[in-house]
């Protein structure tokens, strides 16, 4: 029998895989991609244009040596891929085999969604062809991202001095200038709530949708309303919250920006390393499933697990009905994430993790497990009461049943208690009180409110925000005021410009619409390079006319006159930030010294 070589991309990876198969199989990293799209052709595309946009790769710096290994070690060995469960993981094993010489009817890849012993003997038992689909799509979204990328970077920079752009990037700035326009534009305006209180709680004015009272209109209401107020309405029901599905990507990223301060790209990092493996009495073993999905679906078998859990720890009652919903253009059949085993708990877990990697794991846990169980169920109370015709209401909750939220609470519920009251009751206001209230702006994205309206409007994949994000703040597009997202000048002028010339494809429609044409790409519903041919022959044009018509920004000047020269002083800007230097430079190479 054949020796084996399993590759992984993740050294990490490849070592806890090595810790479950036999010592006739040999486990290396690729260490991430191996070849990109060359720099060389029309335009540095990397592309034949003439010939159907056929890309050209050519392999990374420094990977040299790693396919000289990778090469070494296939000879007289059955070569399994095992990169990562989603098209960027399909294309690198694809690249992969393309360097080893492997054949494409050949069934040398394999798949995992969690790095387990018992997963990865699985996975050895059922290996496949790569799958040309998904390969093709994650070809045609590097192109685009290419082709926007080296066009449009080239173009600010010529024109703006603005560093880069991007097919997702720019989306995302344009909401976050958007949003500032809409704060900047905003009128603030005061008007009034009433308040009645009495004996053991409080009841509010009821005013109609999108109503605001003005002080005069309130001033007569609190006049008018006196007592007795009559108990009009006592209307009772019971309300069920039910779970949350499990995270996936966004949610975990979100939650952990909200709940555990940690940033998107910081979330990424330490799910990676739960992914991977830790070391746990002495075995390596991965703690989590895959962190890049779109879906909420879970298992049958942790299903089944997580049952007999949740009945031994909680009792039968804290059993839940489990419902999947996957998103429409959820990328393969990719499980939530989830824990691979409800036996190591965070508690058991702590000693072996570091501070970052508990906390997070913690949630992820919990998550899951919640997901599984019943709806907490509350006794909801509505009080209606009138005086004089003006209306007032007045809710209660009491907590009944905390069900799911024994286990995962994102907020503390407070149970607001009413009085017992009965219709047609006369009751004695204390005082009934206008409080005025002034309208606020919109709110400025957070990280974690940007990657949820990204998410919501189908902009780019939850796997890139992190990245998305981190872009933004390297370019100085934004900079953070209060942990929110706030665009500098030069954020400002760059969505502006691109606005001004790109405005059909740097917009939300046609970059949602994009995702779900290389969606169907992956299901082999359409072809890569009519995308590319169609987007490419419609961009060509903008670039060329934005090139002409542009206007180029020069340095901003500062309204100071150099003492040396007699030129004005300008801002300039240098990898190290800006400085205030000569007009006349390089003439005149006079730095003003703060």
């Amino acid at each position: 029998m054949k020796k084996k070589l399993i590759i992984v991309e993740s050294p990490s990876k490849s070592k806890t895989i090595a810790s479950y198969v036999g010592n006739d199989t040999i486990v290396l990293s690729s260490k991430g991609h191996i070849r990109d799209l060359a720099t060389s052709g029309q335009d540095g595309l990397g592309l034949d244009i003439q010939n159907h946009f056929q890309p050209k790769y050519v392999t990374i710096p420094g990977k040299k040596q790693i396919i000289k290994e990778l090469q070494k070690y296939s000879k007289d060995r059955d070569v399994l891929i095992a990169t990562d469960p989603d098209r960027e993981g399909e294309a690198i094993g694809w690249h992969l085999a393309e360097v080893l010489g492997l054949s494409p009817e050949a069934p040398n890849r394999i798949v995992f969604r969690e790095i387990t012993k018992k997963a990865i003997l699985e996975a050895l038992e059922h290996p496949r062809t790569i799958d040309q689909h998904l390969v093709y799509s994650q070809e045609a979204r590097r192109i685009l991202d290419r082709i926007i990328g080296f066009k449009l970077s080239k173009l600010l920079q010529s024109k703006i001095k603005s560093k880069s752009a991007g097919r997702v990037q720019s989306v995302a700035l344009k909401l976050i200038v958007d949003l500032e326009k809409e704060i900047d534009a905003f009128i603030p305006e005061t008007y009034y709530e009433i308040e009645a209180s009495f004996s053991h709680f409080k009841a509010n004015y009821v005013i109609k949708a999108q109503q605001r009272l003005k002080k005069e209109e309130a001033d007569h209401i609190v006049l008018a309303s006196t007592s007795p107020f009559n108990v009009d309405e006592i209307l009772k029901r019971e309300s069920r919250r039910s779970a949350k599905p499990a995270f996936i990507t966004s949610t975990l990223q979100q939650d952990a920006i909200s709940h555990l301060n940690m940033s998107a790209s910081r979330t990424m990092m330490v799910a990676q390393q739960l992914y991977e493996g830790k070391e746990i009495h002495g075995e390596l073993v991965g703690l989590i499933t895959y962190m890049r999905t779109d879906s909420t679906r879970l298992a049958q078998p942790f299903i089944e697990e997580a049952n007999q859990y949740i009945e031994k720890t909680y009792g039968k009652k804290y059993l839940g009905k489990y419902t999947v919903s996957t998103k429409e253009n959820a990328q393969d059949a990719h499980e939530g994430i989830r824990p691979t085993s409800l036996e190591r708990t965070p508690e058991l877990m702590e000693k072996y993790l570091a501070k970052d990697e508990l906390k997070l794991y913690k949630r992820i846990y919990e998550r899951a497990v919640a997901s599984l169980m019943a709806p907490a169920i509350f006794d909801m109370t509505k009080v209606t009461l009138s005086s004089h015709g003006h209306i007032y209401q007045a809710e209660g909750m009491i907590e009944k049943f905390d069900g799911h939220l024994k286990v995962y609470r994102e907020q503390k519920t407070k149970d607001k208690i009413l009085p017992h009251l009965e219709q047609g009751q006369k009751l004695e206001a204390k005082e009934v009180i206008s409080i005025e209230k002034v309208t606020t702006p919109p709110t400025r994205y957070s990280e974690a409110t940007l990657i949820k309206e990204l998410e919501s409007l189908e902009i780019g994949r939850p796997s890139t925000y992190a990245q998305i994000i981190q872009t933004l703040k390297s370019r100085d597009y934004v900079e953070i005021t209060e942990k929110r997202f706030k665009p500098t000048p030069q954020g400002k002028l760059t969505s502006e410009q691109l606005n001004l010339f790109f405005d059909k494809i740097i917009n939300v429609e046609y970059t949602s619409k994009m995702e779900h044409v290389l969606d169907e790409i992956a299901d082999g519903k359409q072809k890569g390079s009519h995308l590319i041919s169609r987007f490419y022959h419609s961009f060509i044009p903008m670039v060329e006319t934005a090139e002409k018509e542009m206007k180029k920004v020069g340095p901003q000047a500062t309204g100071e006159i150099c003492p040396q020269c007699g030129k004005p002083l300008v801002i300039r800007k240098s990898k190290y930030g800006e400085f205030v230097a000569c007009s006349g430079f390089p003439k005149c190479k006079y730095i003003k010294k703060d």
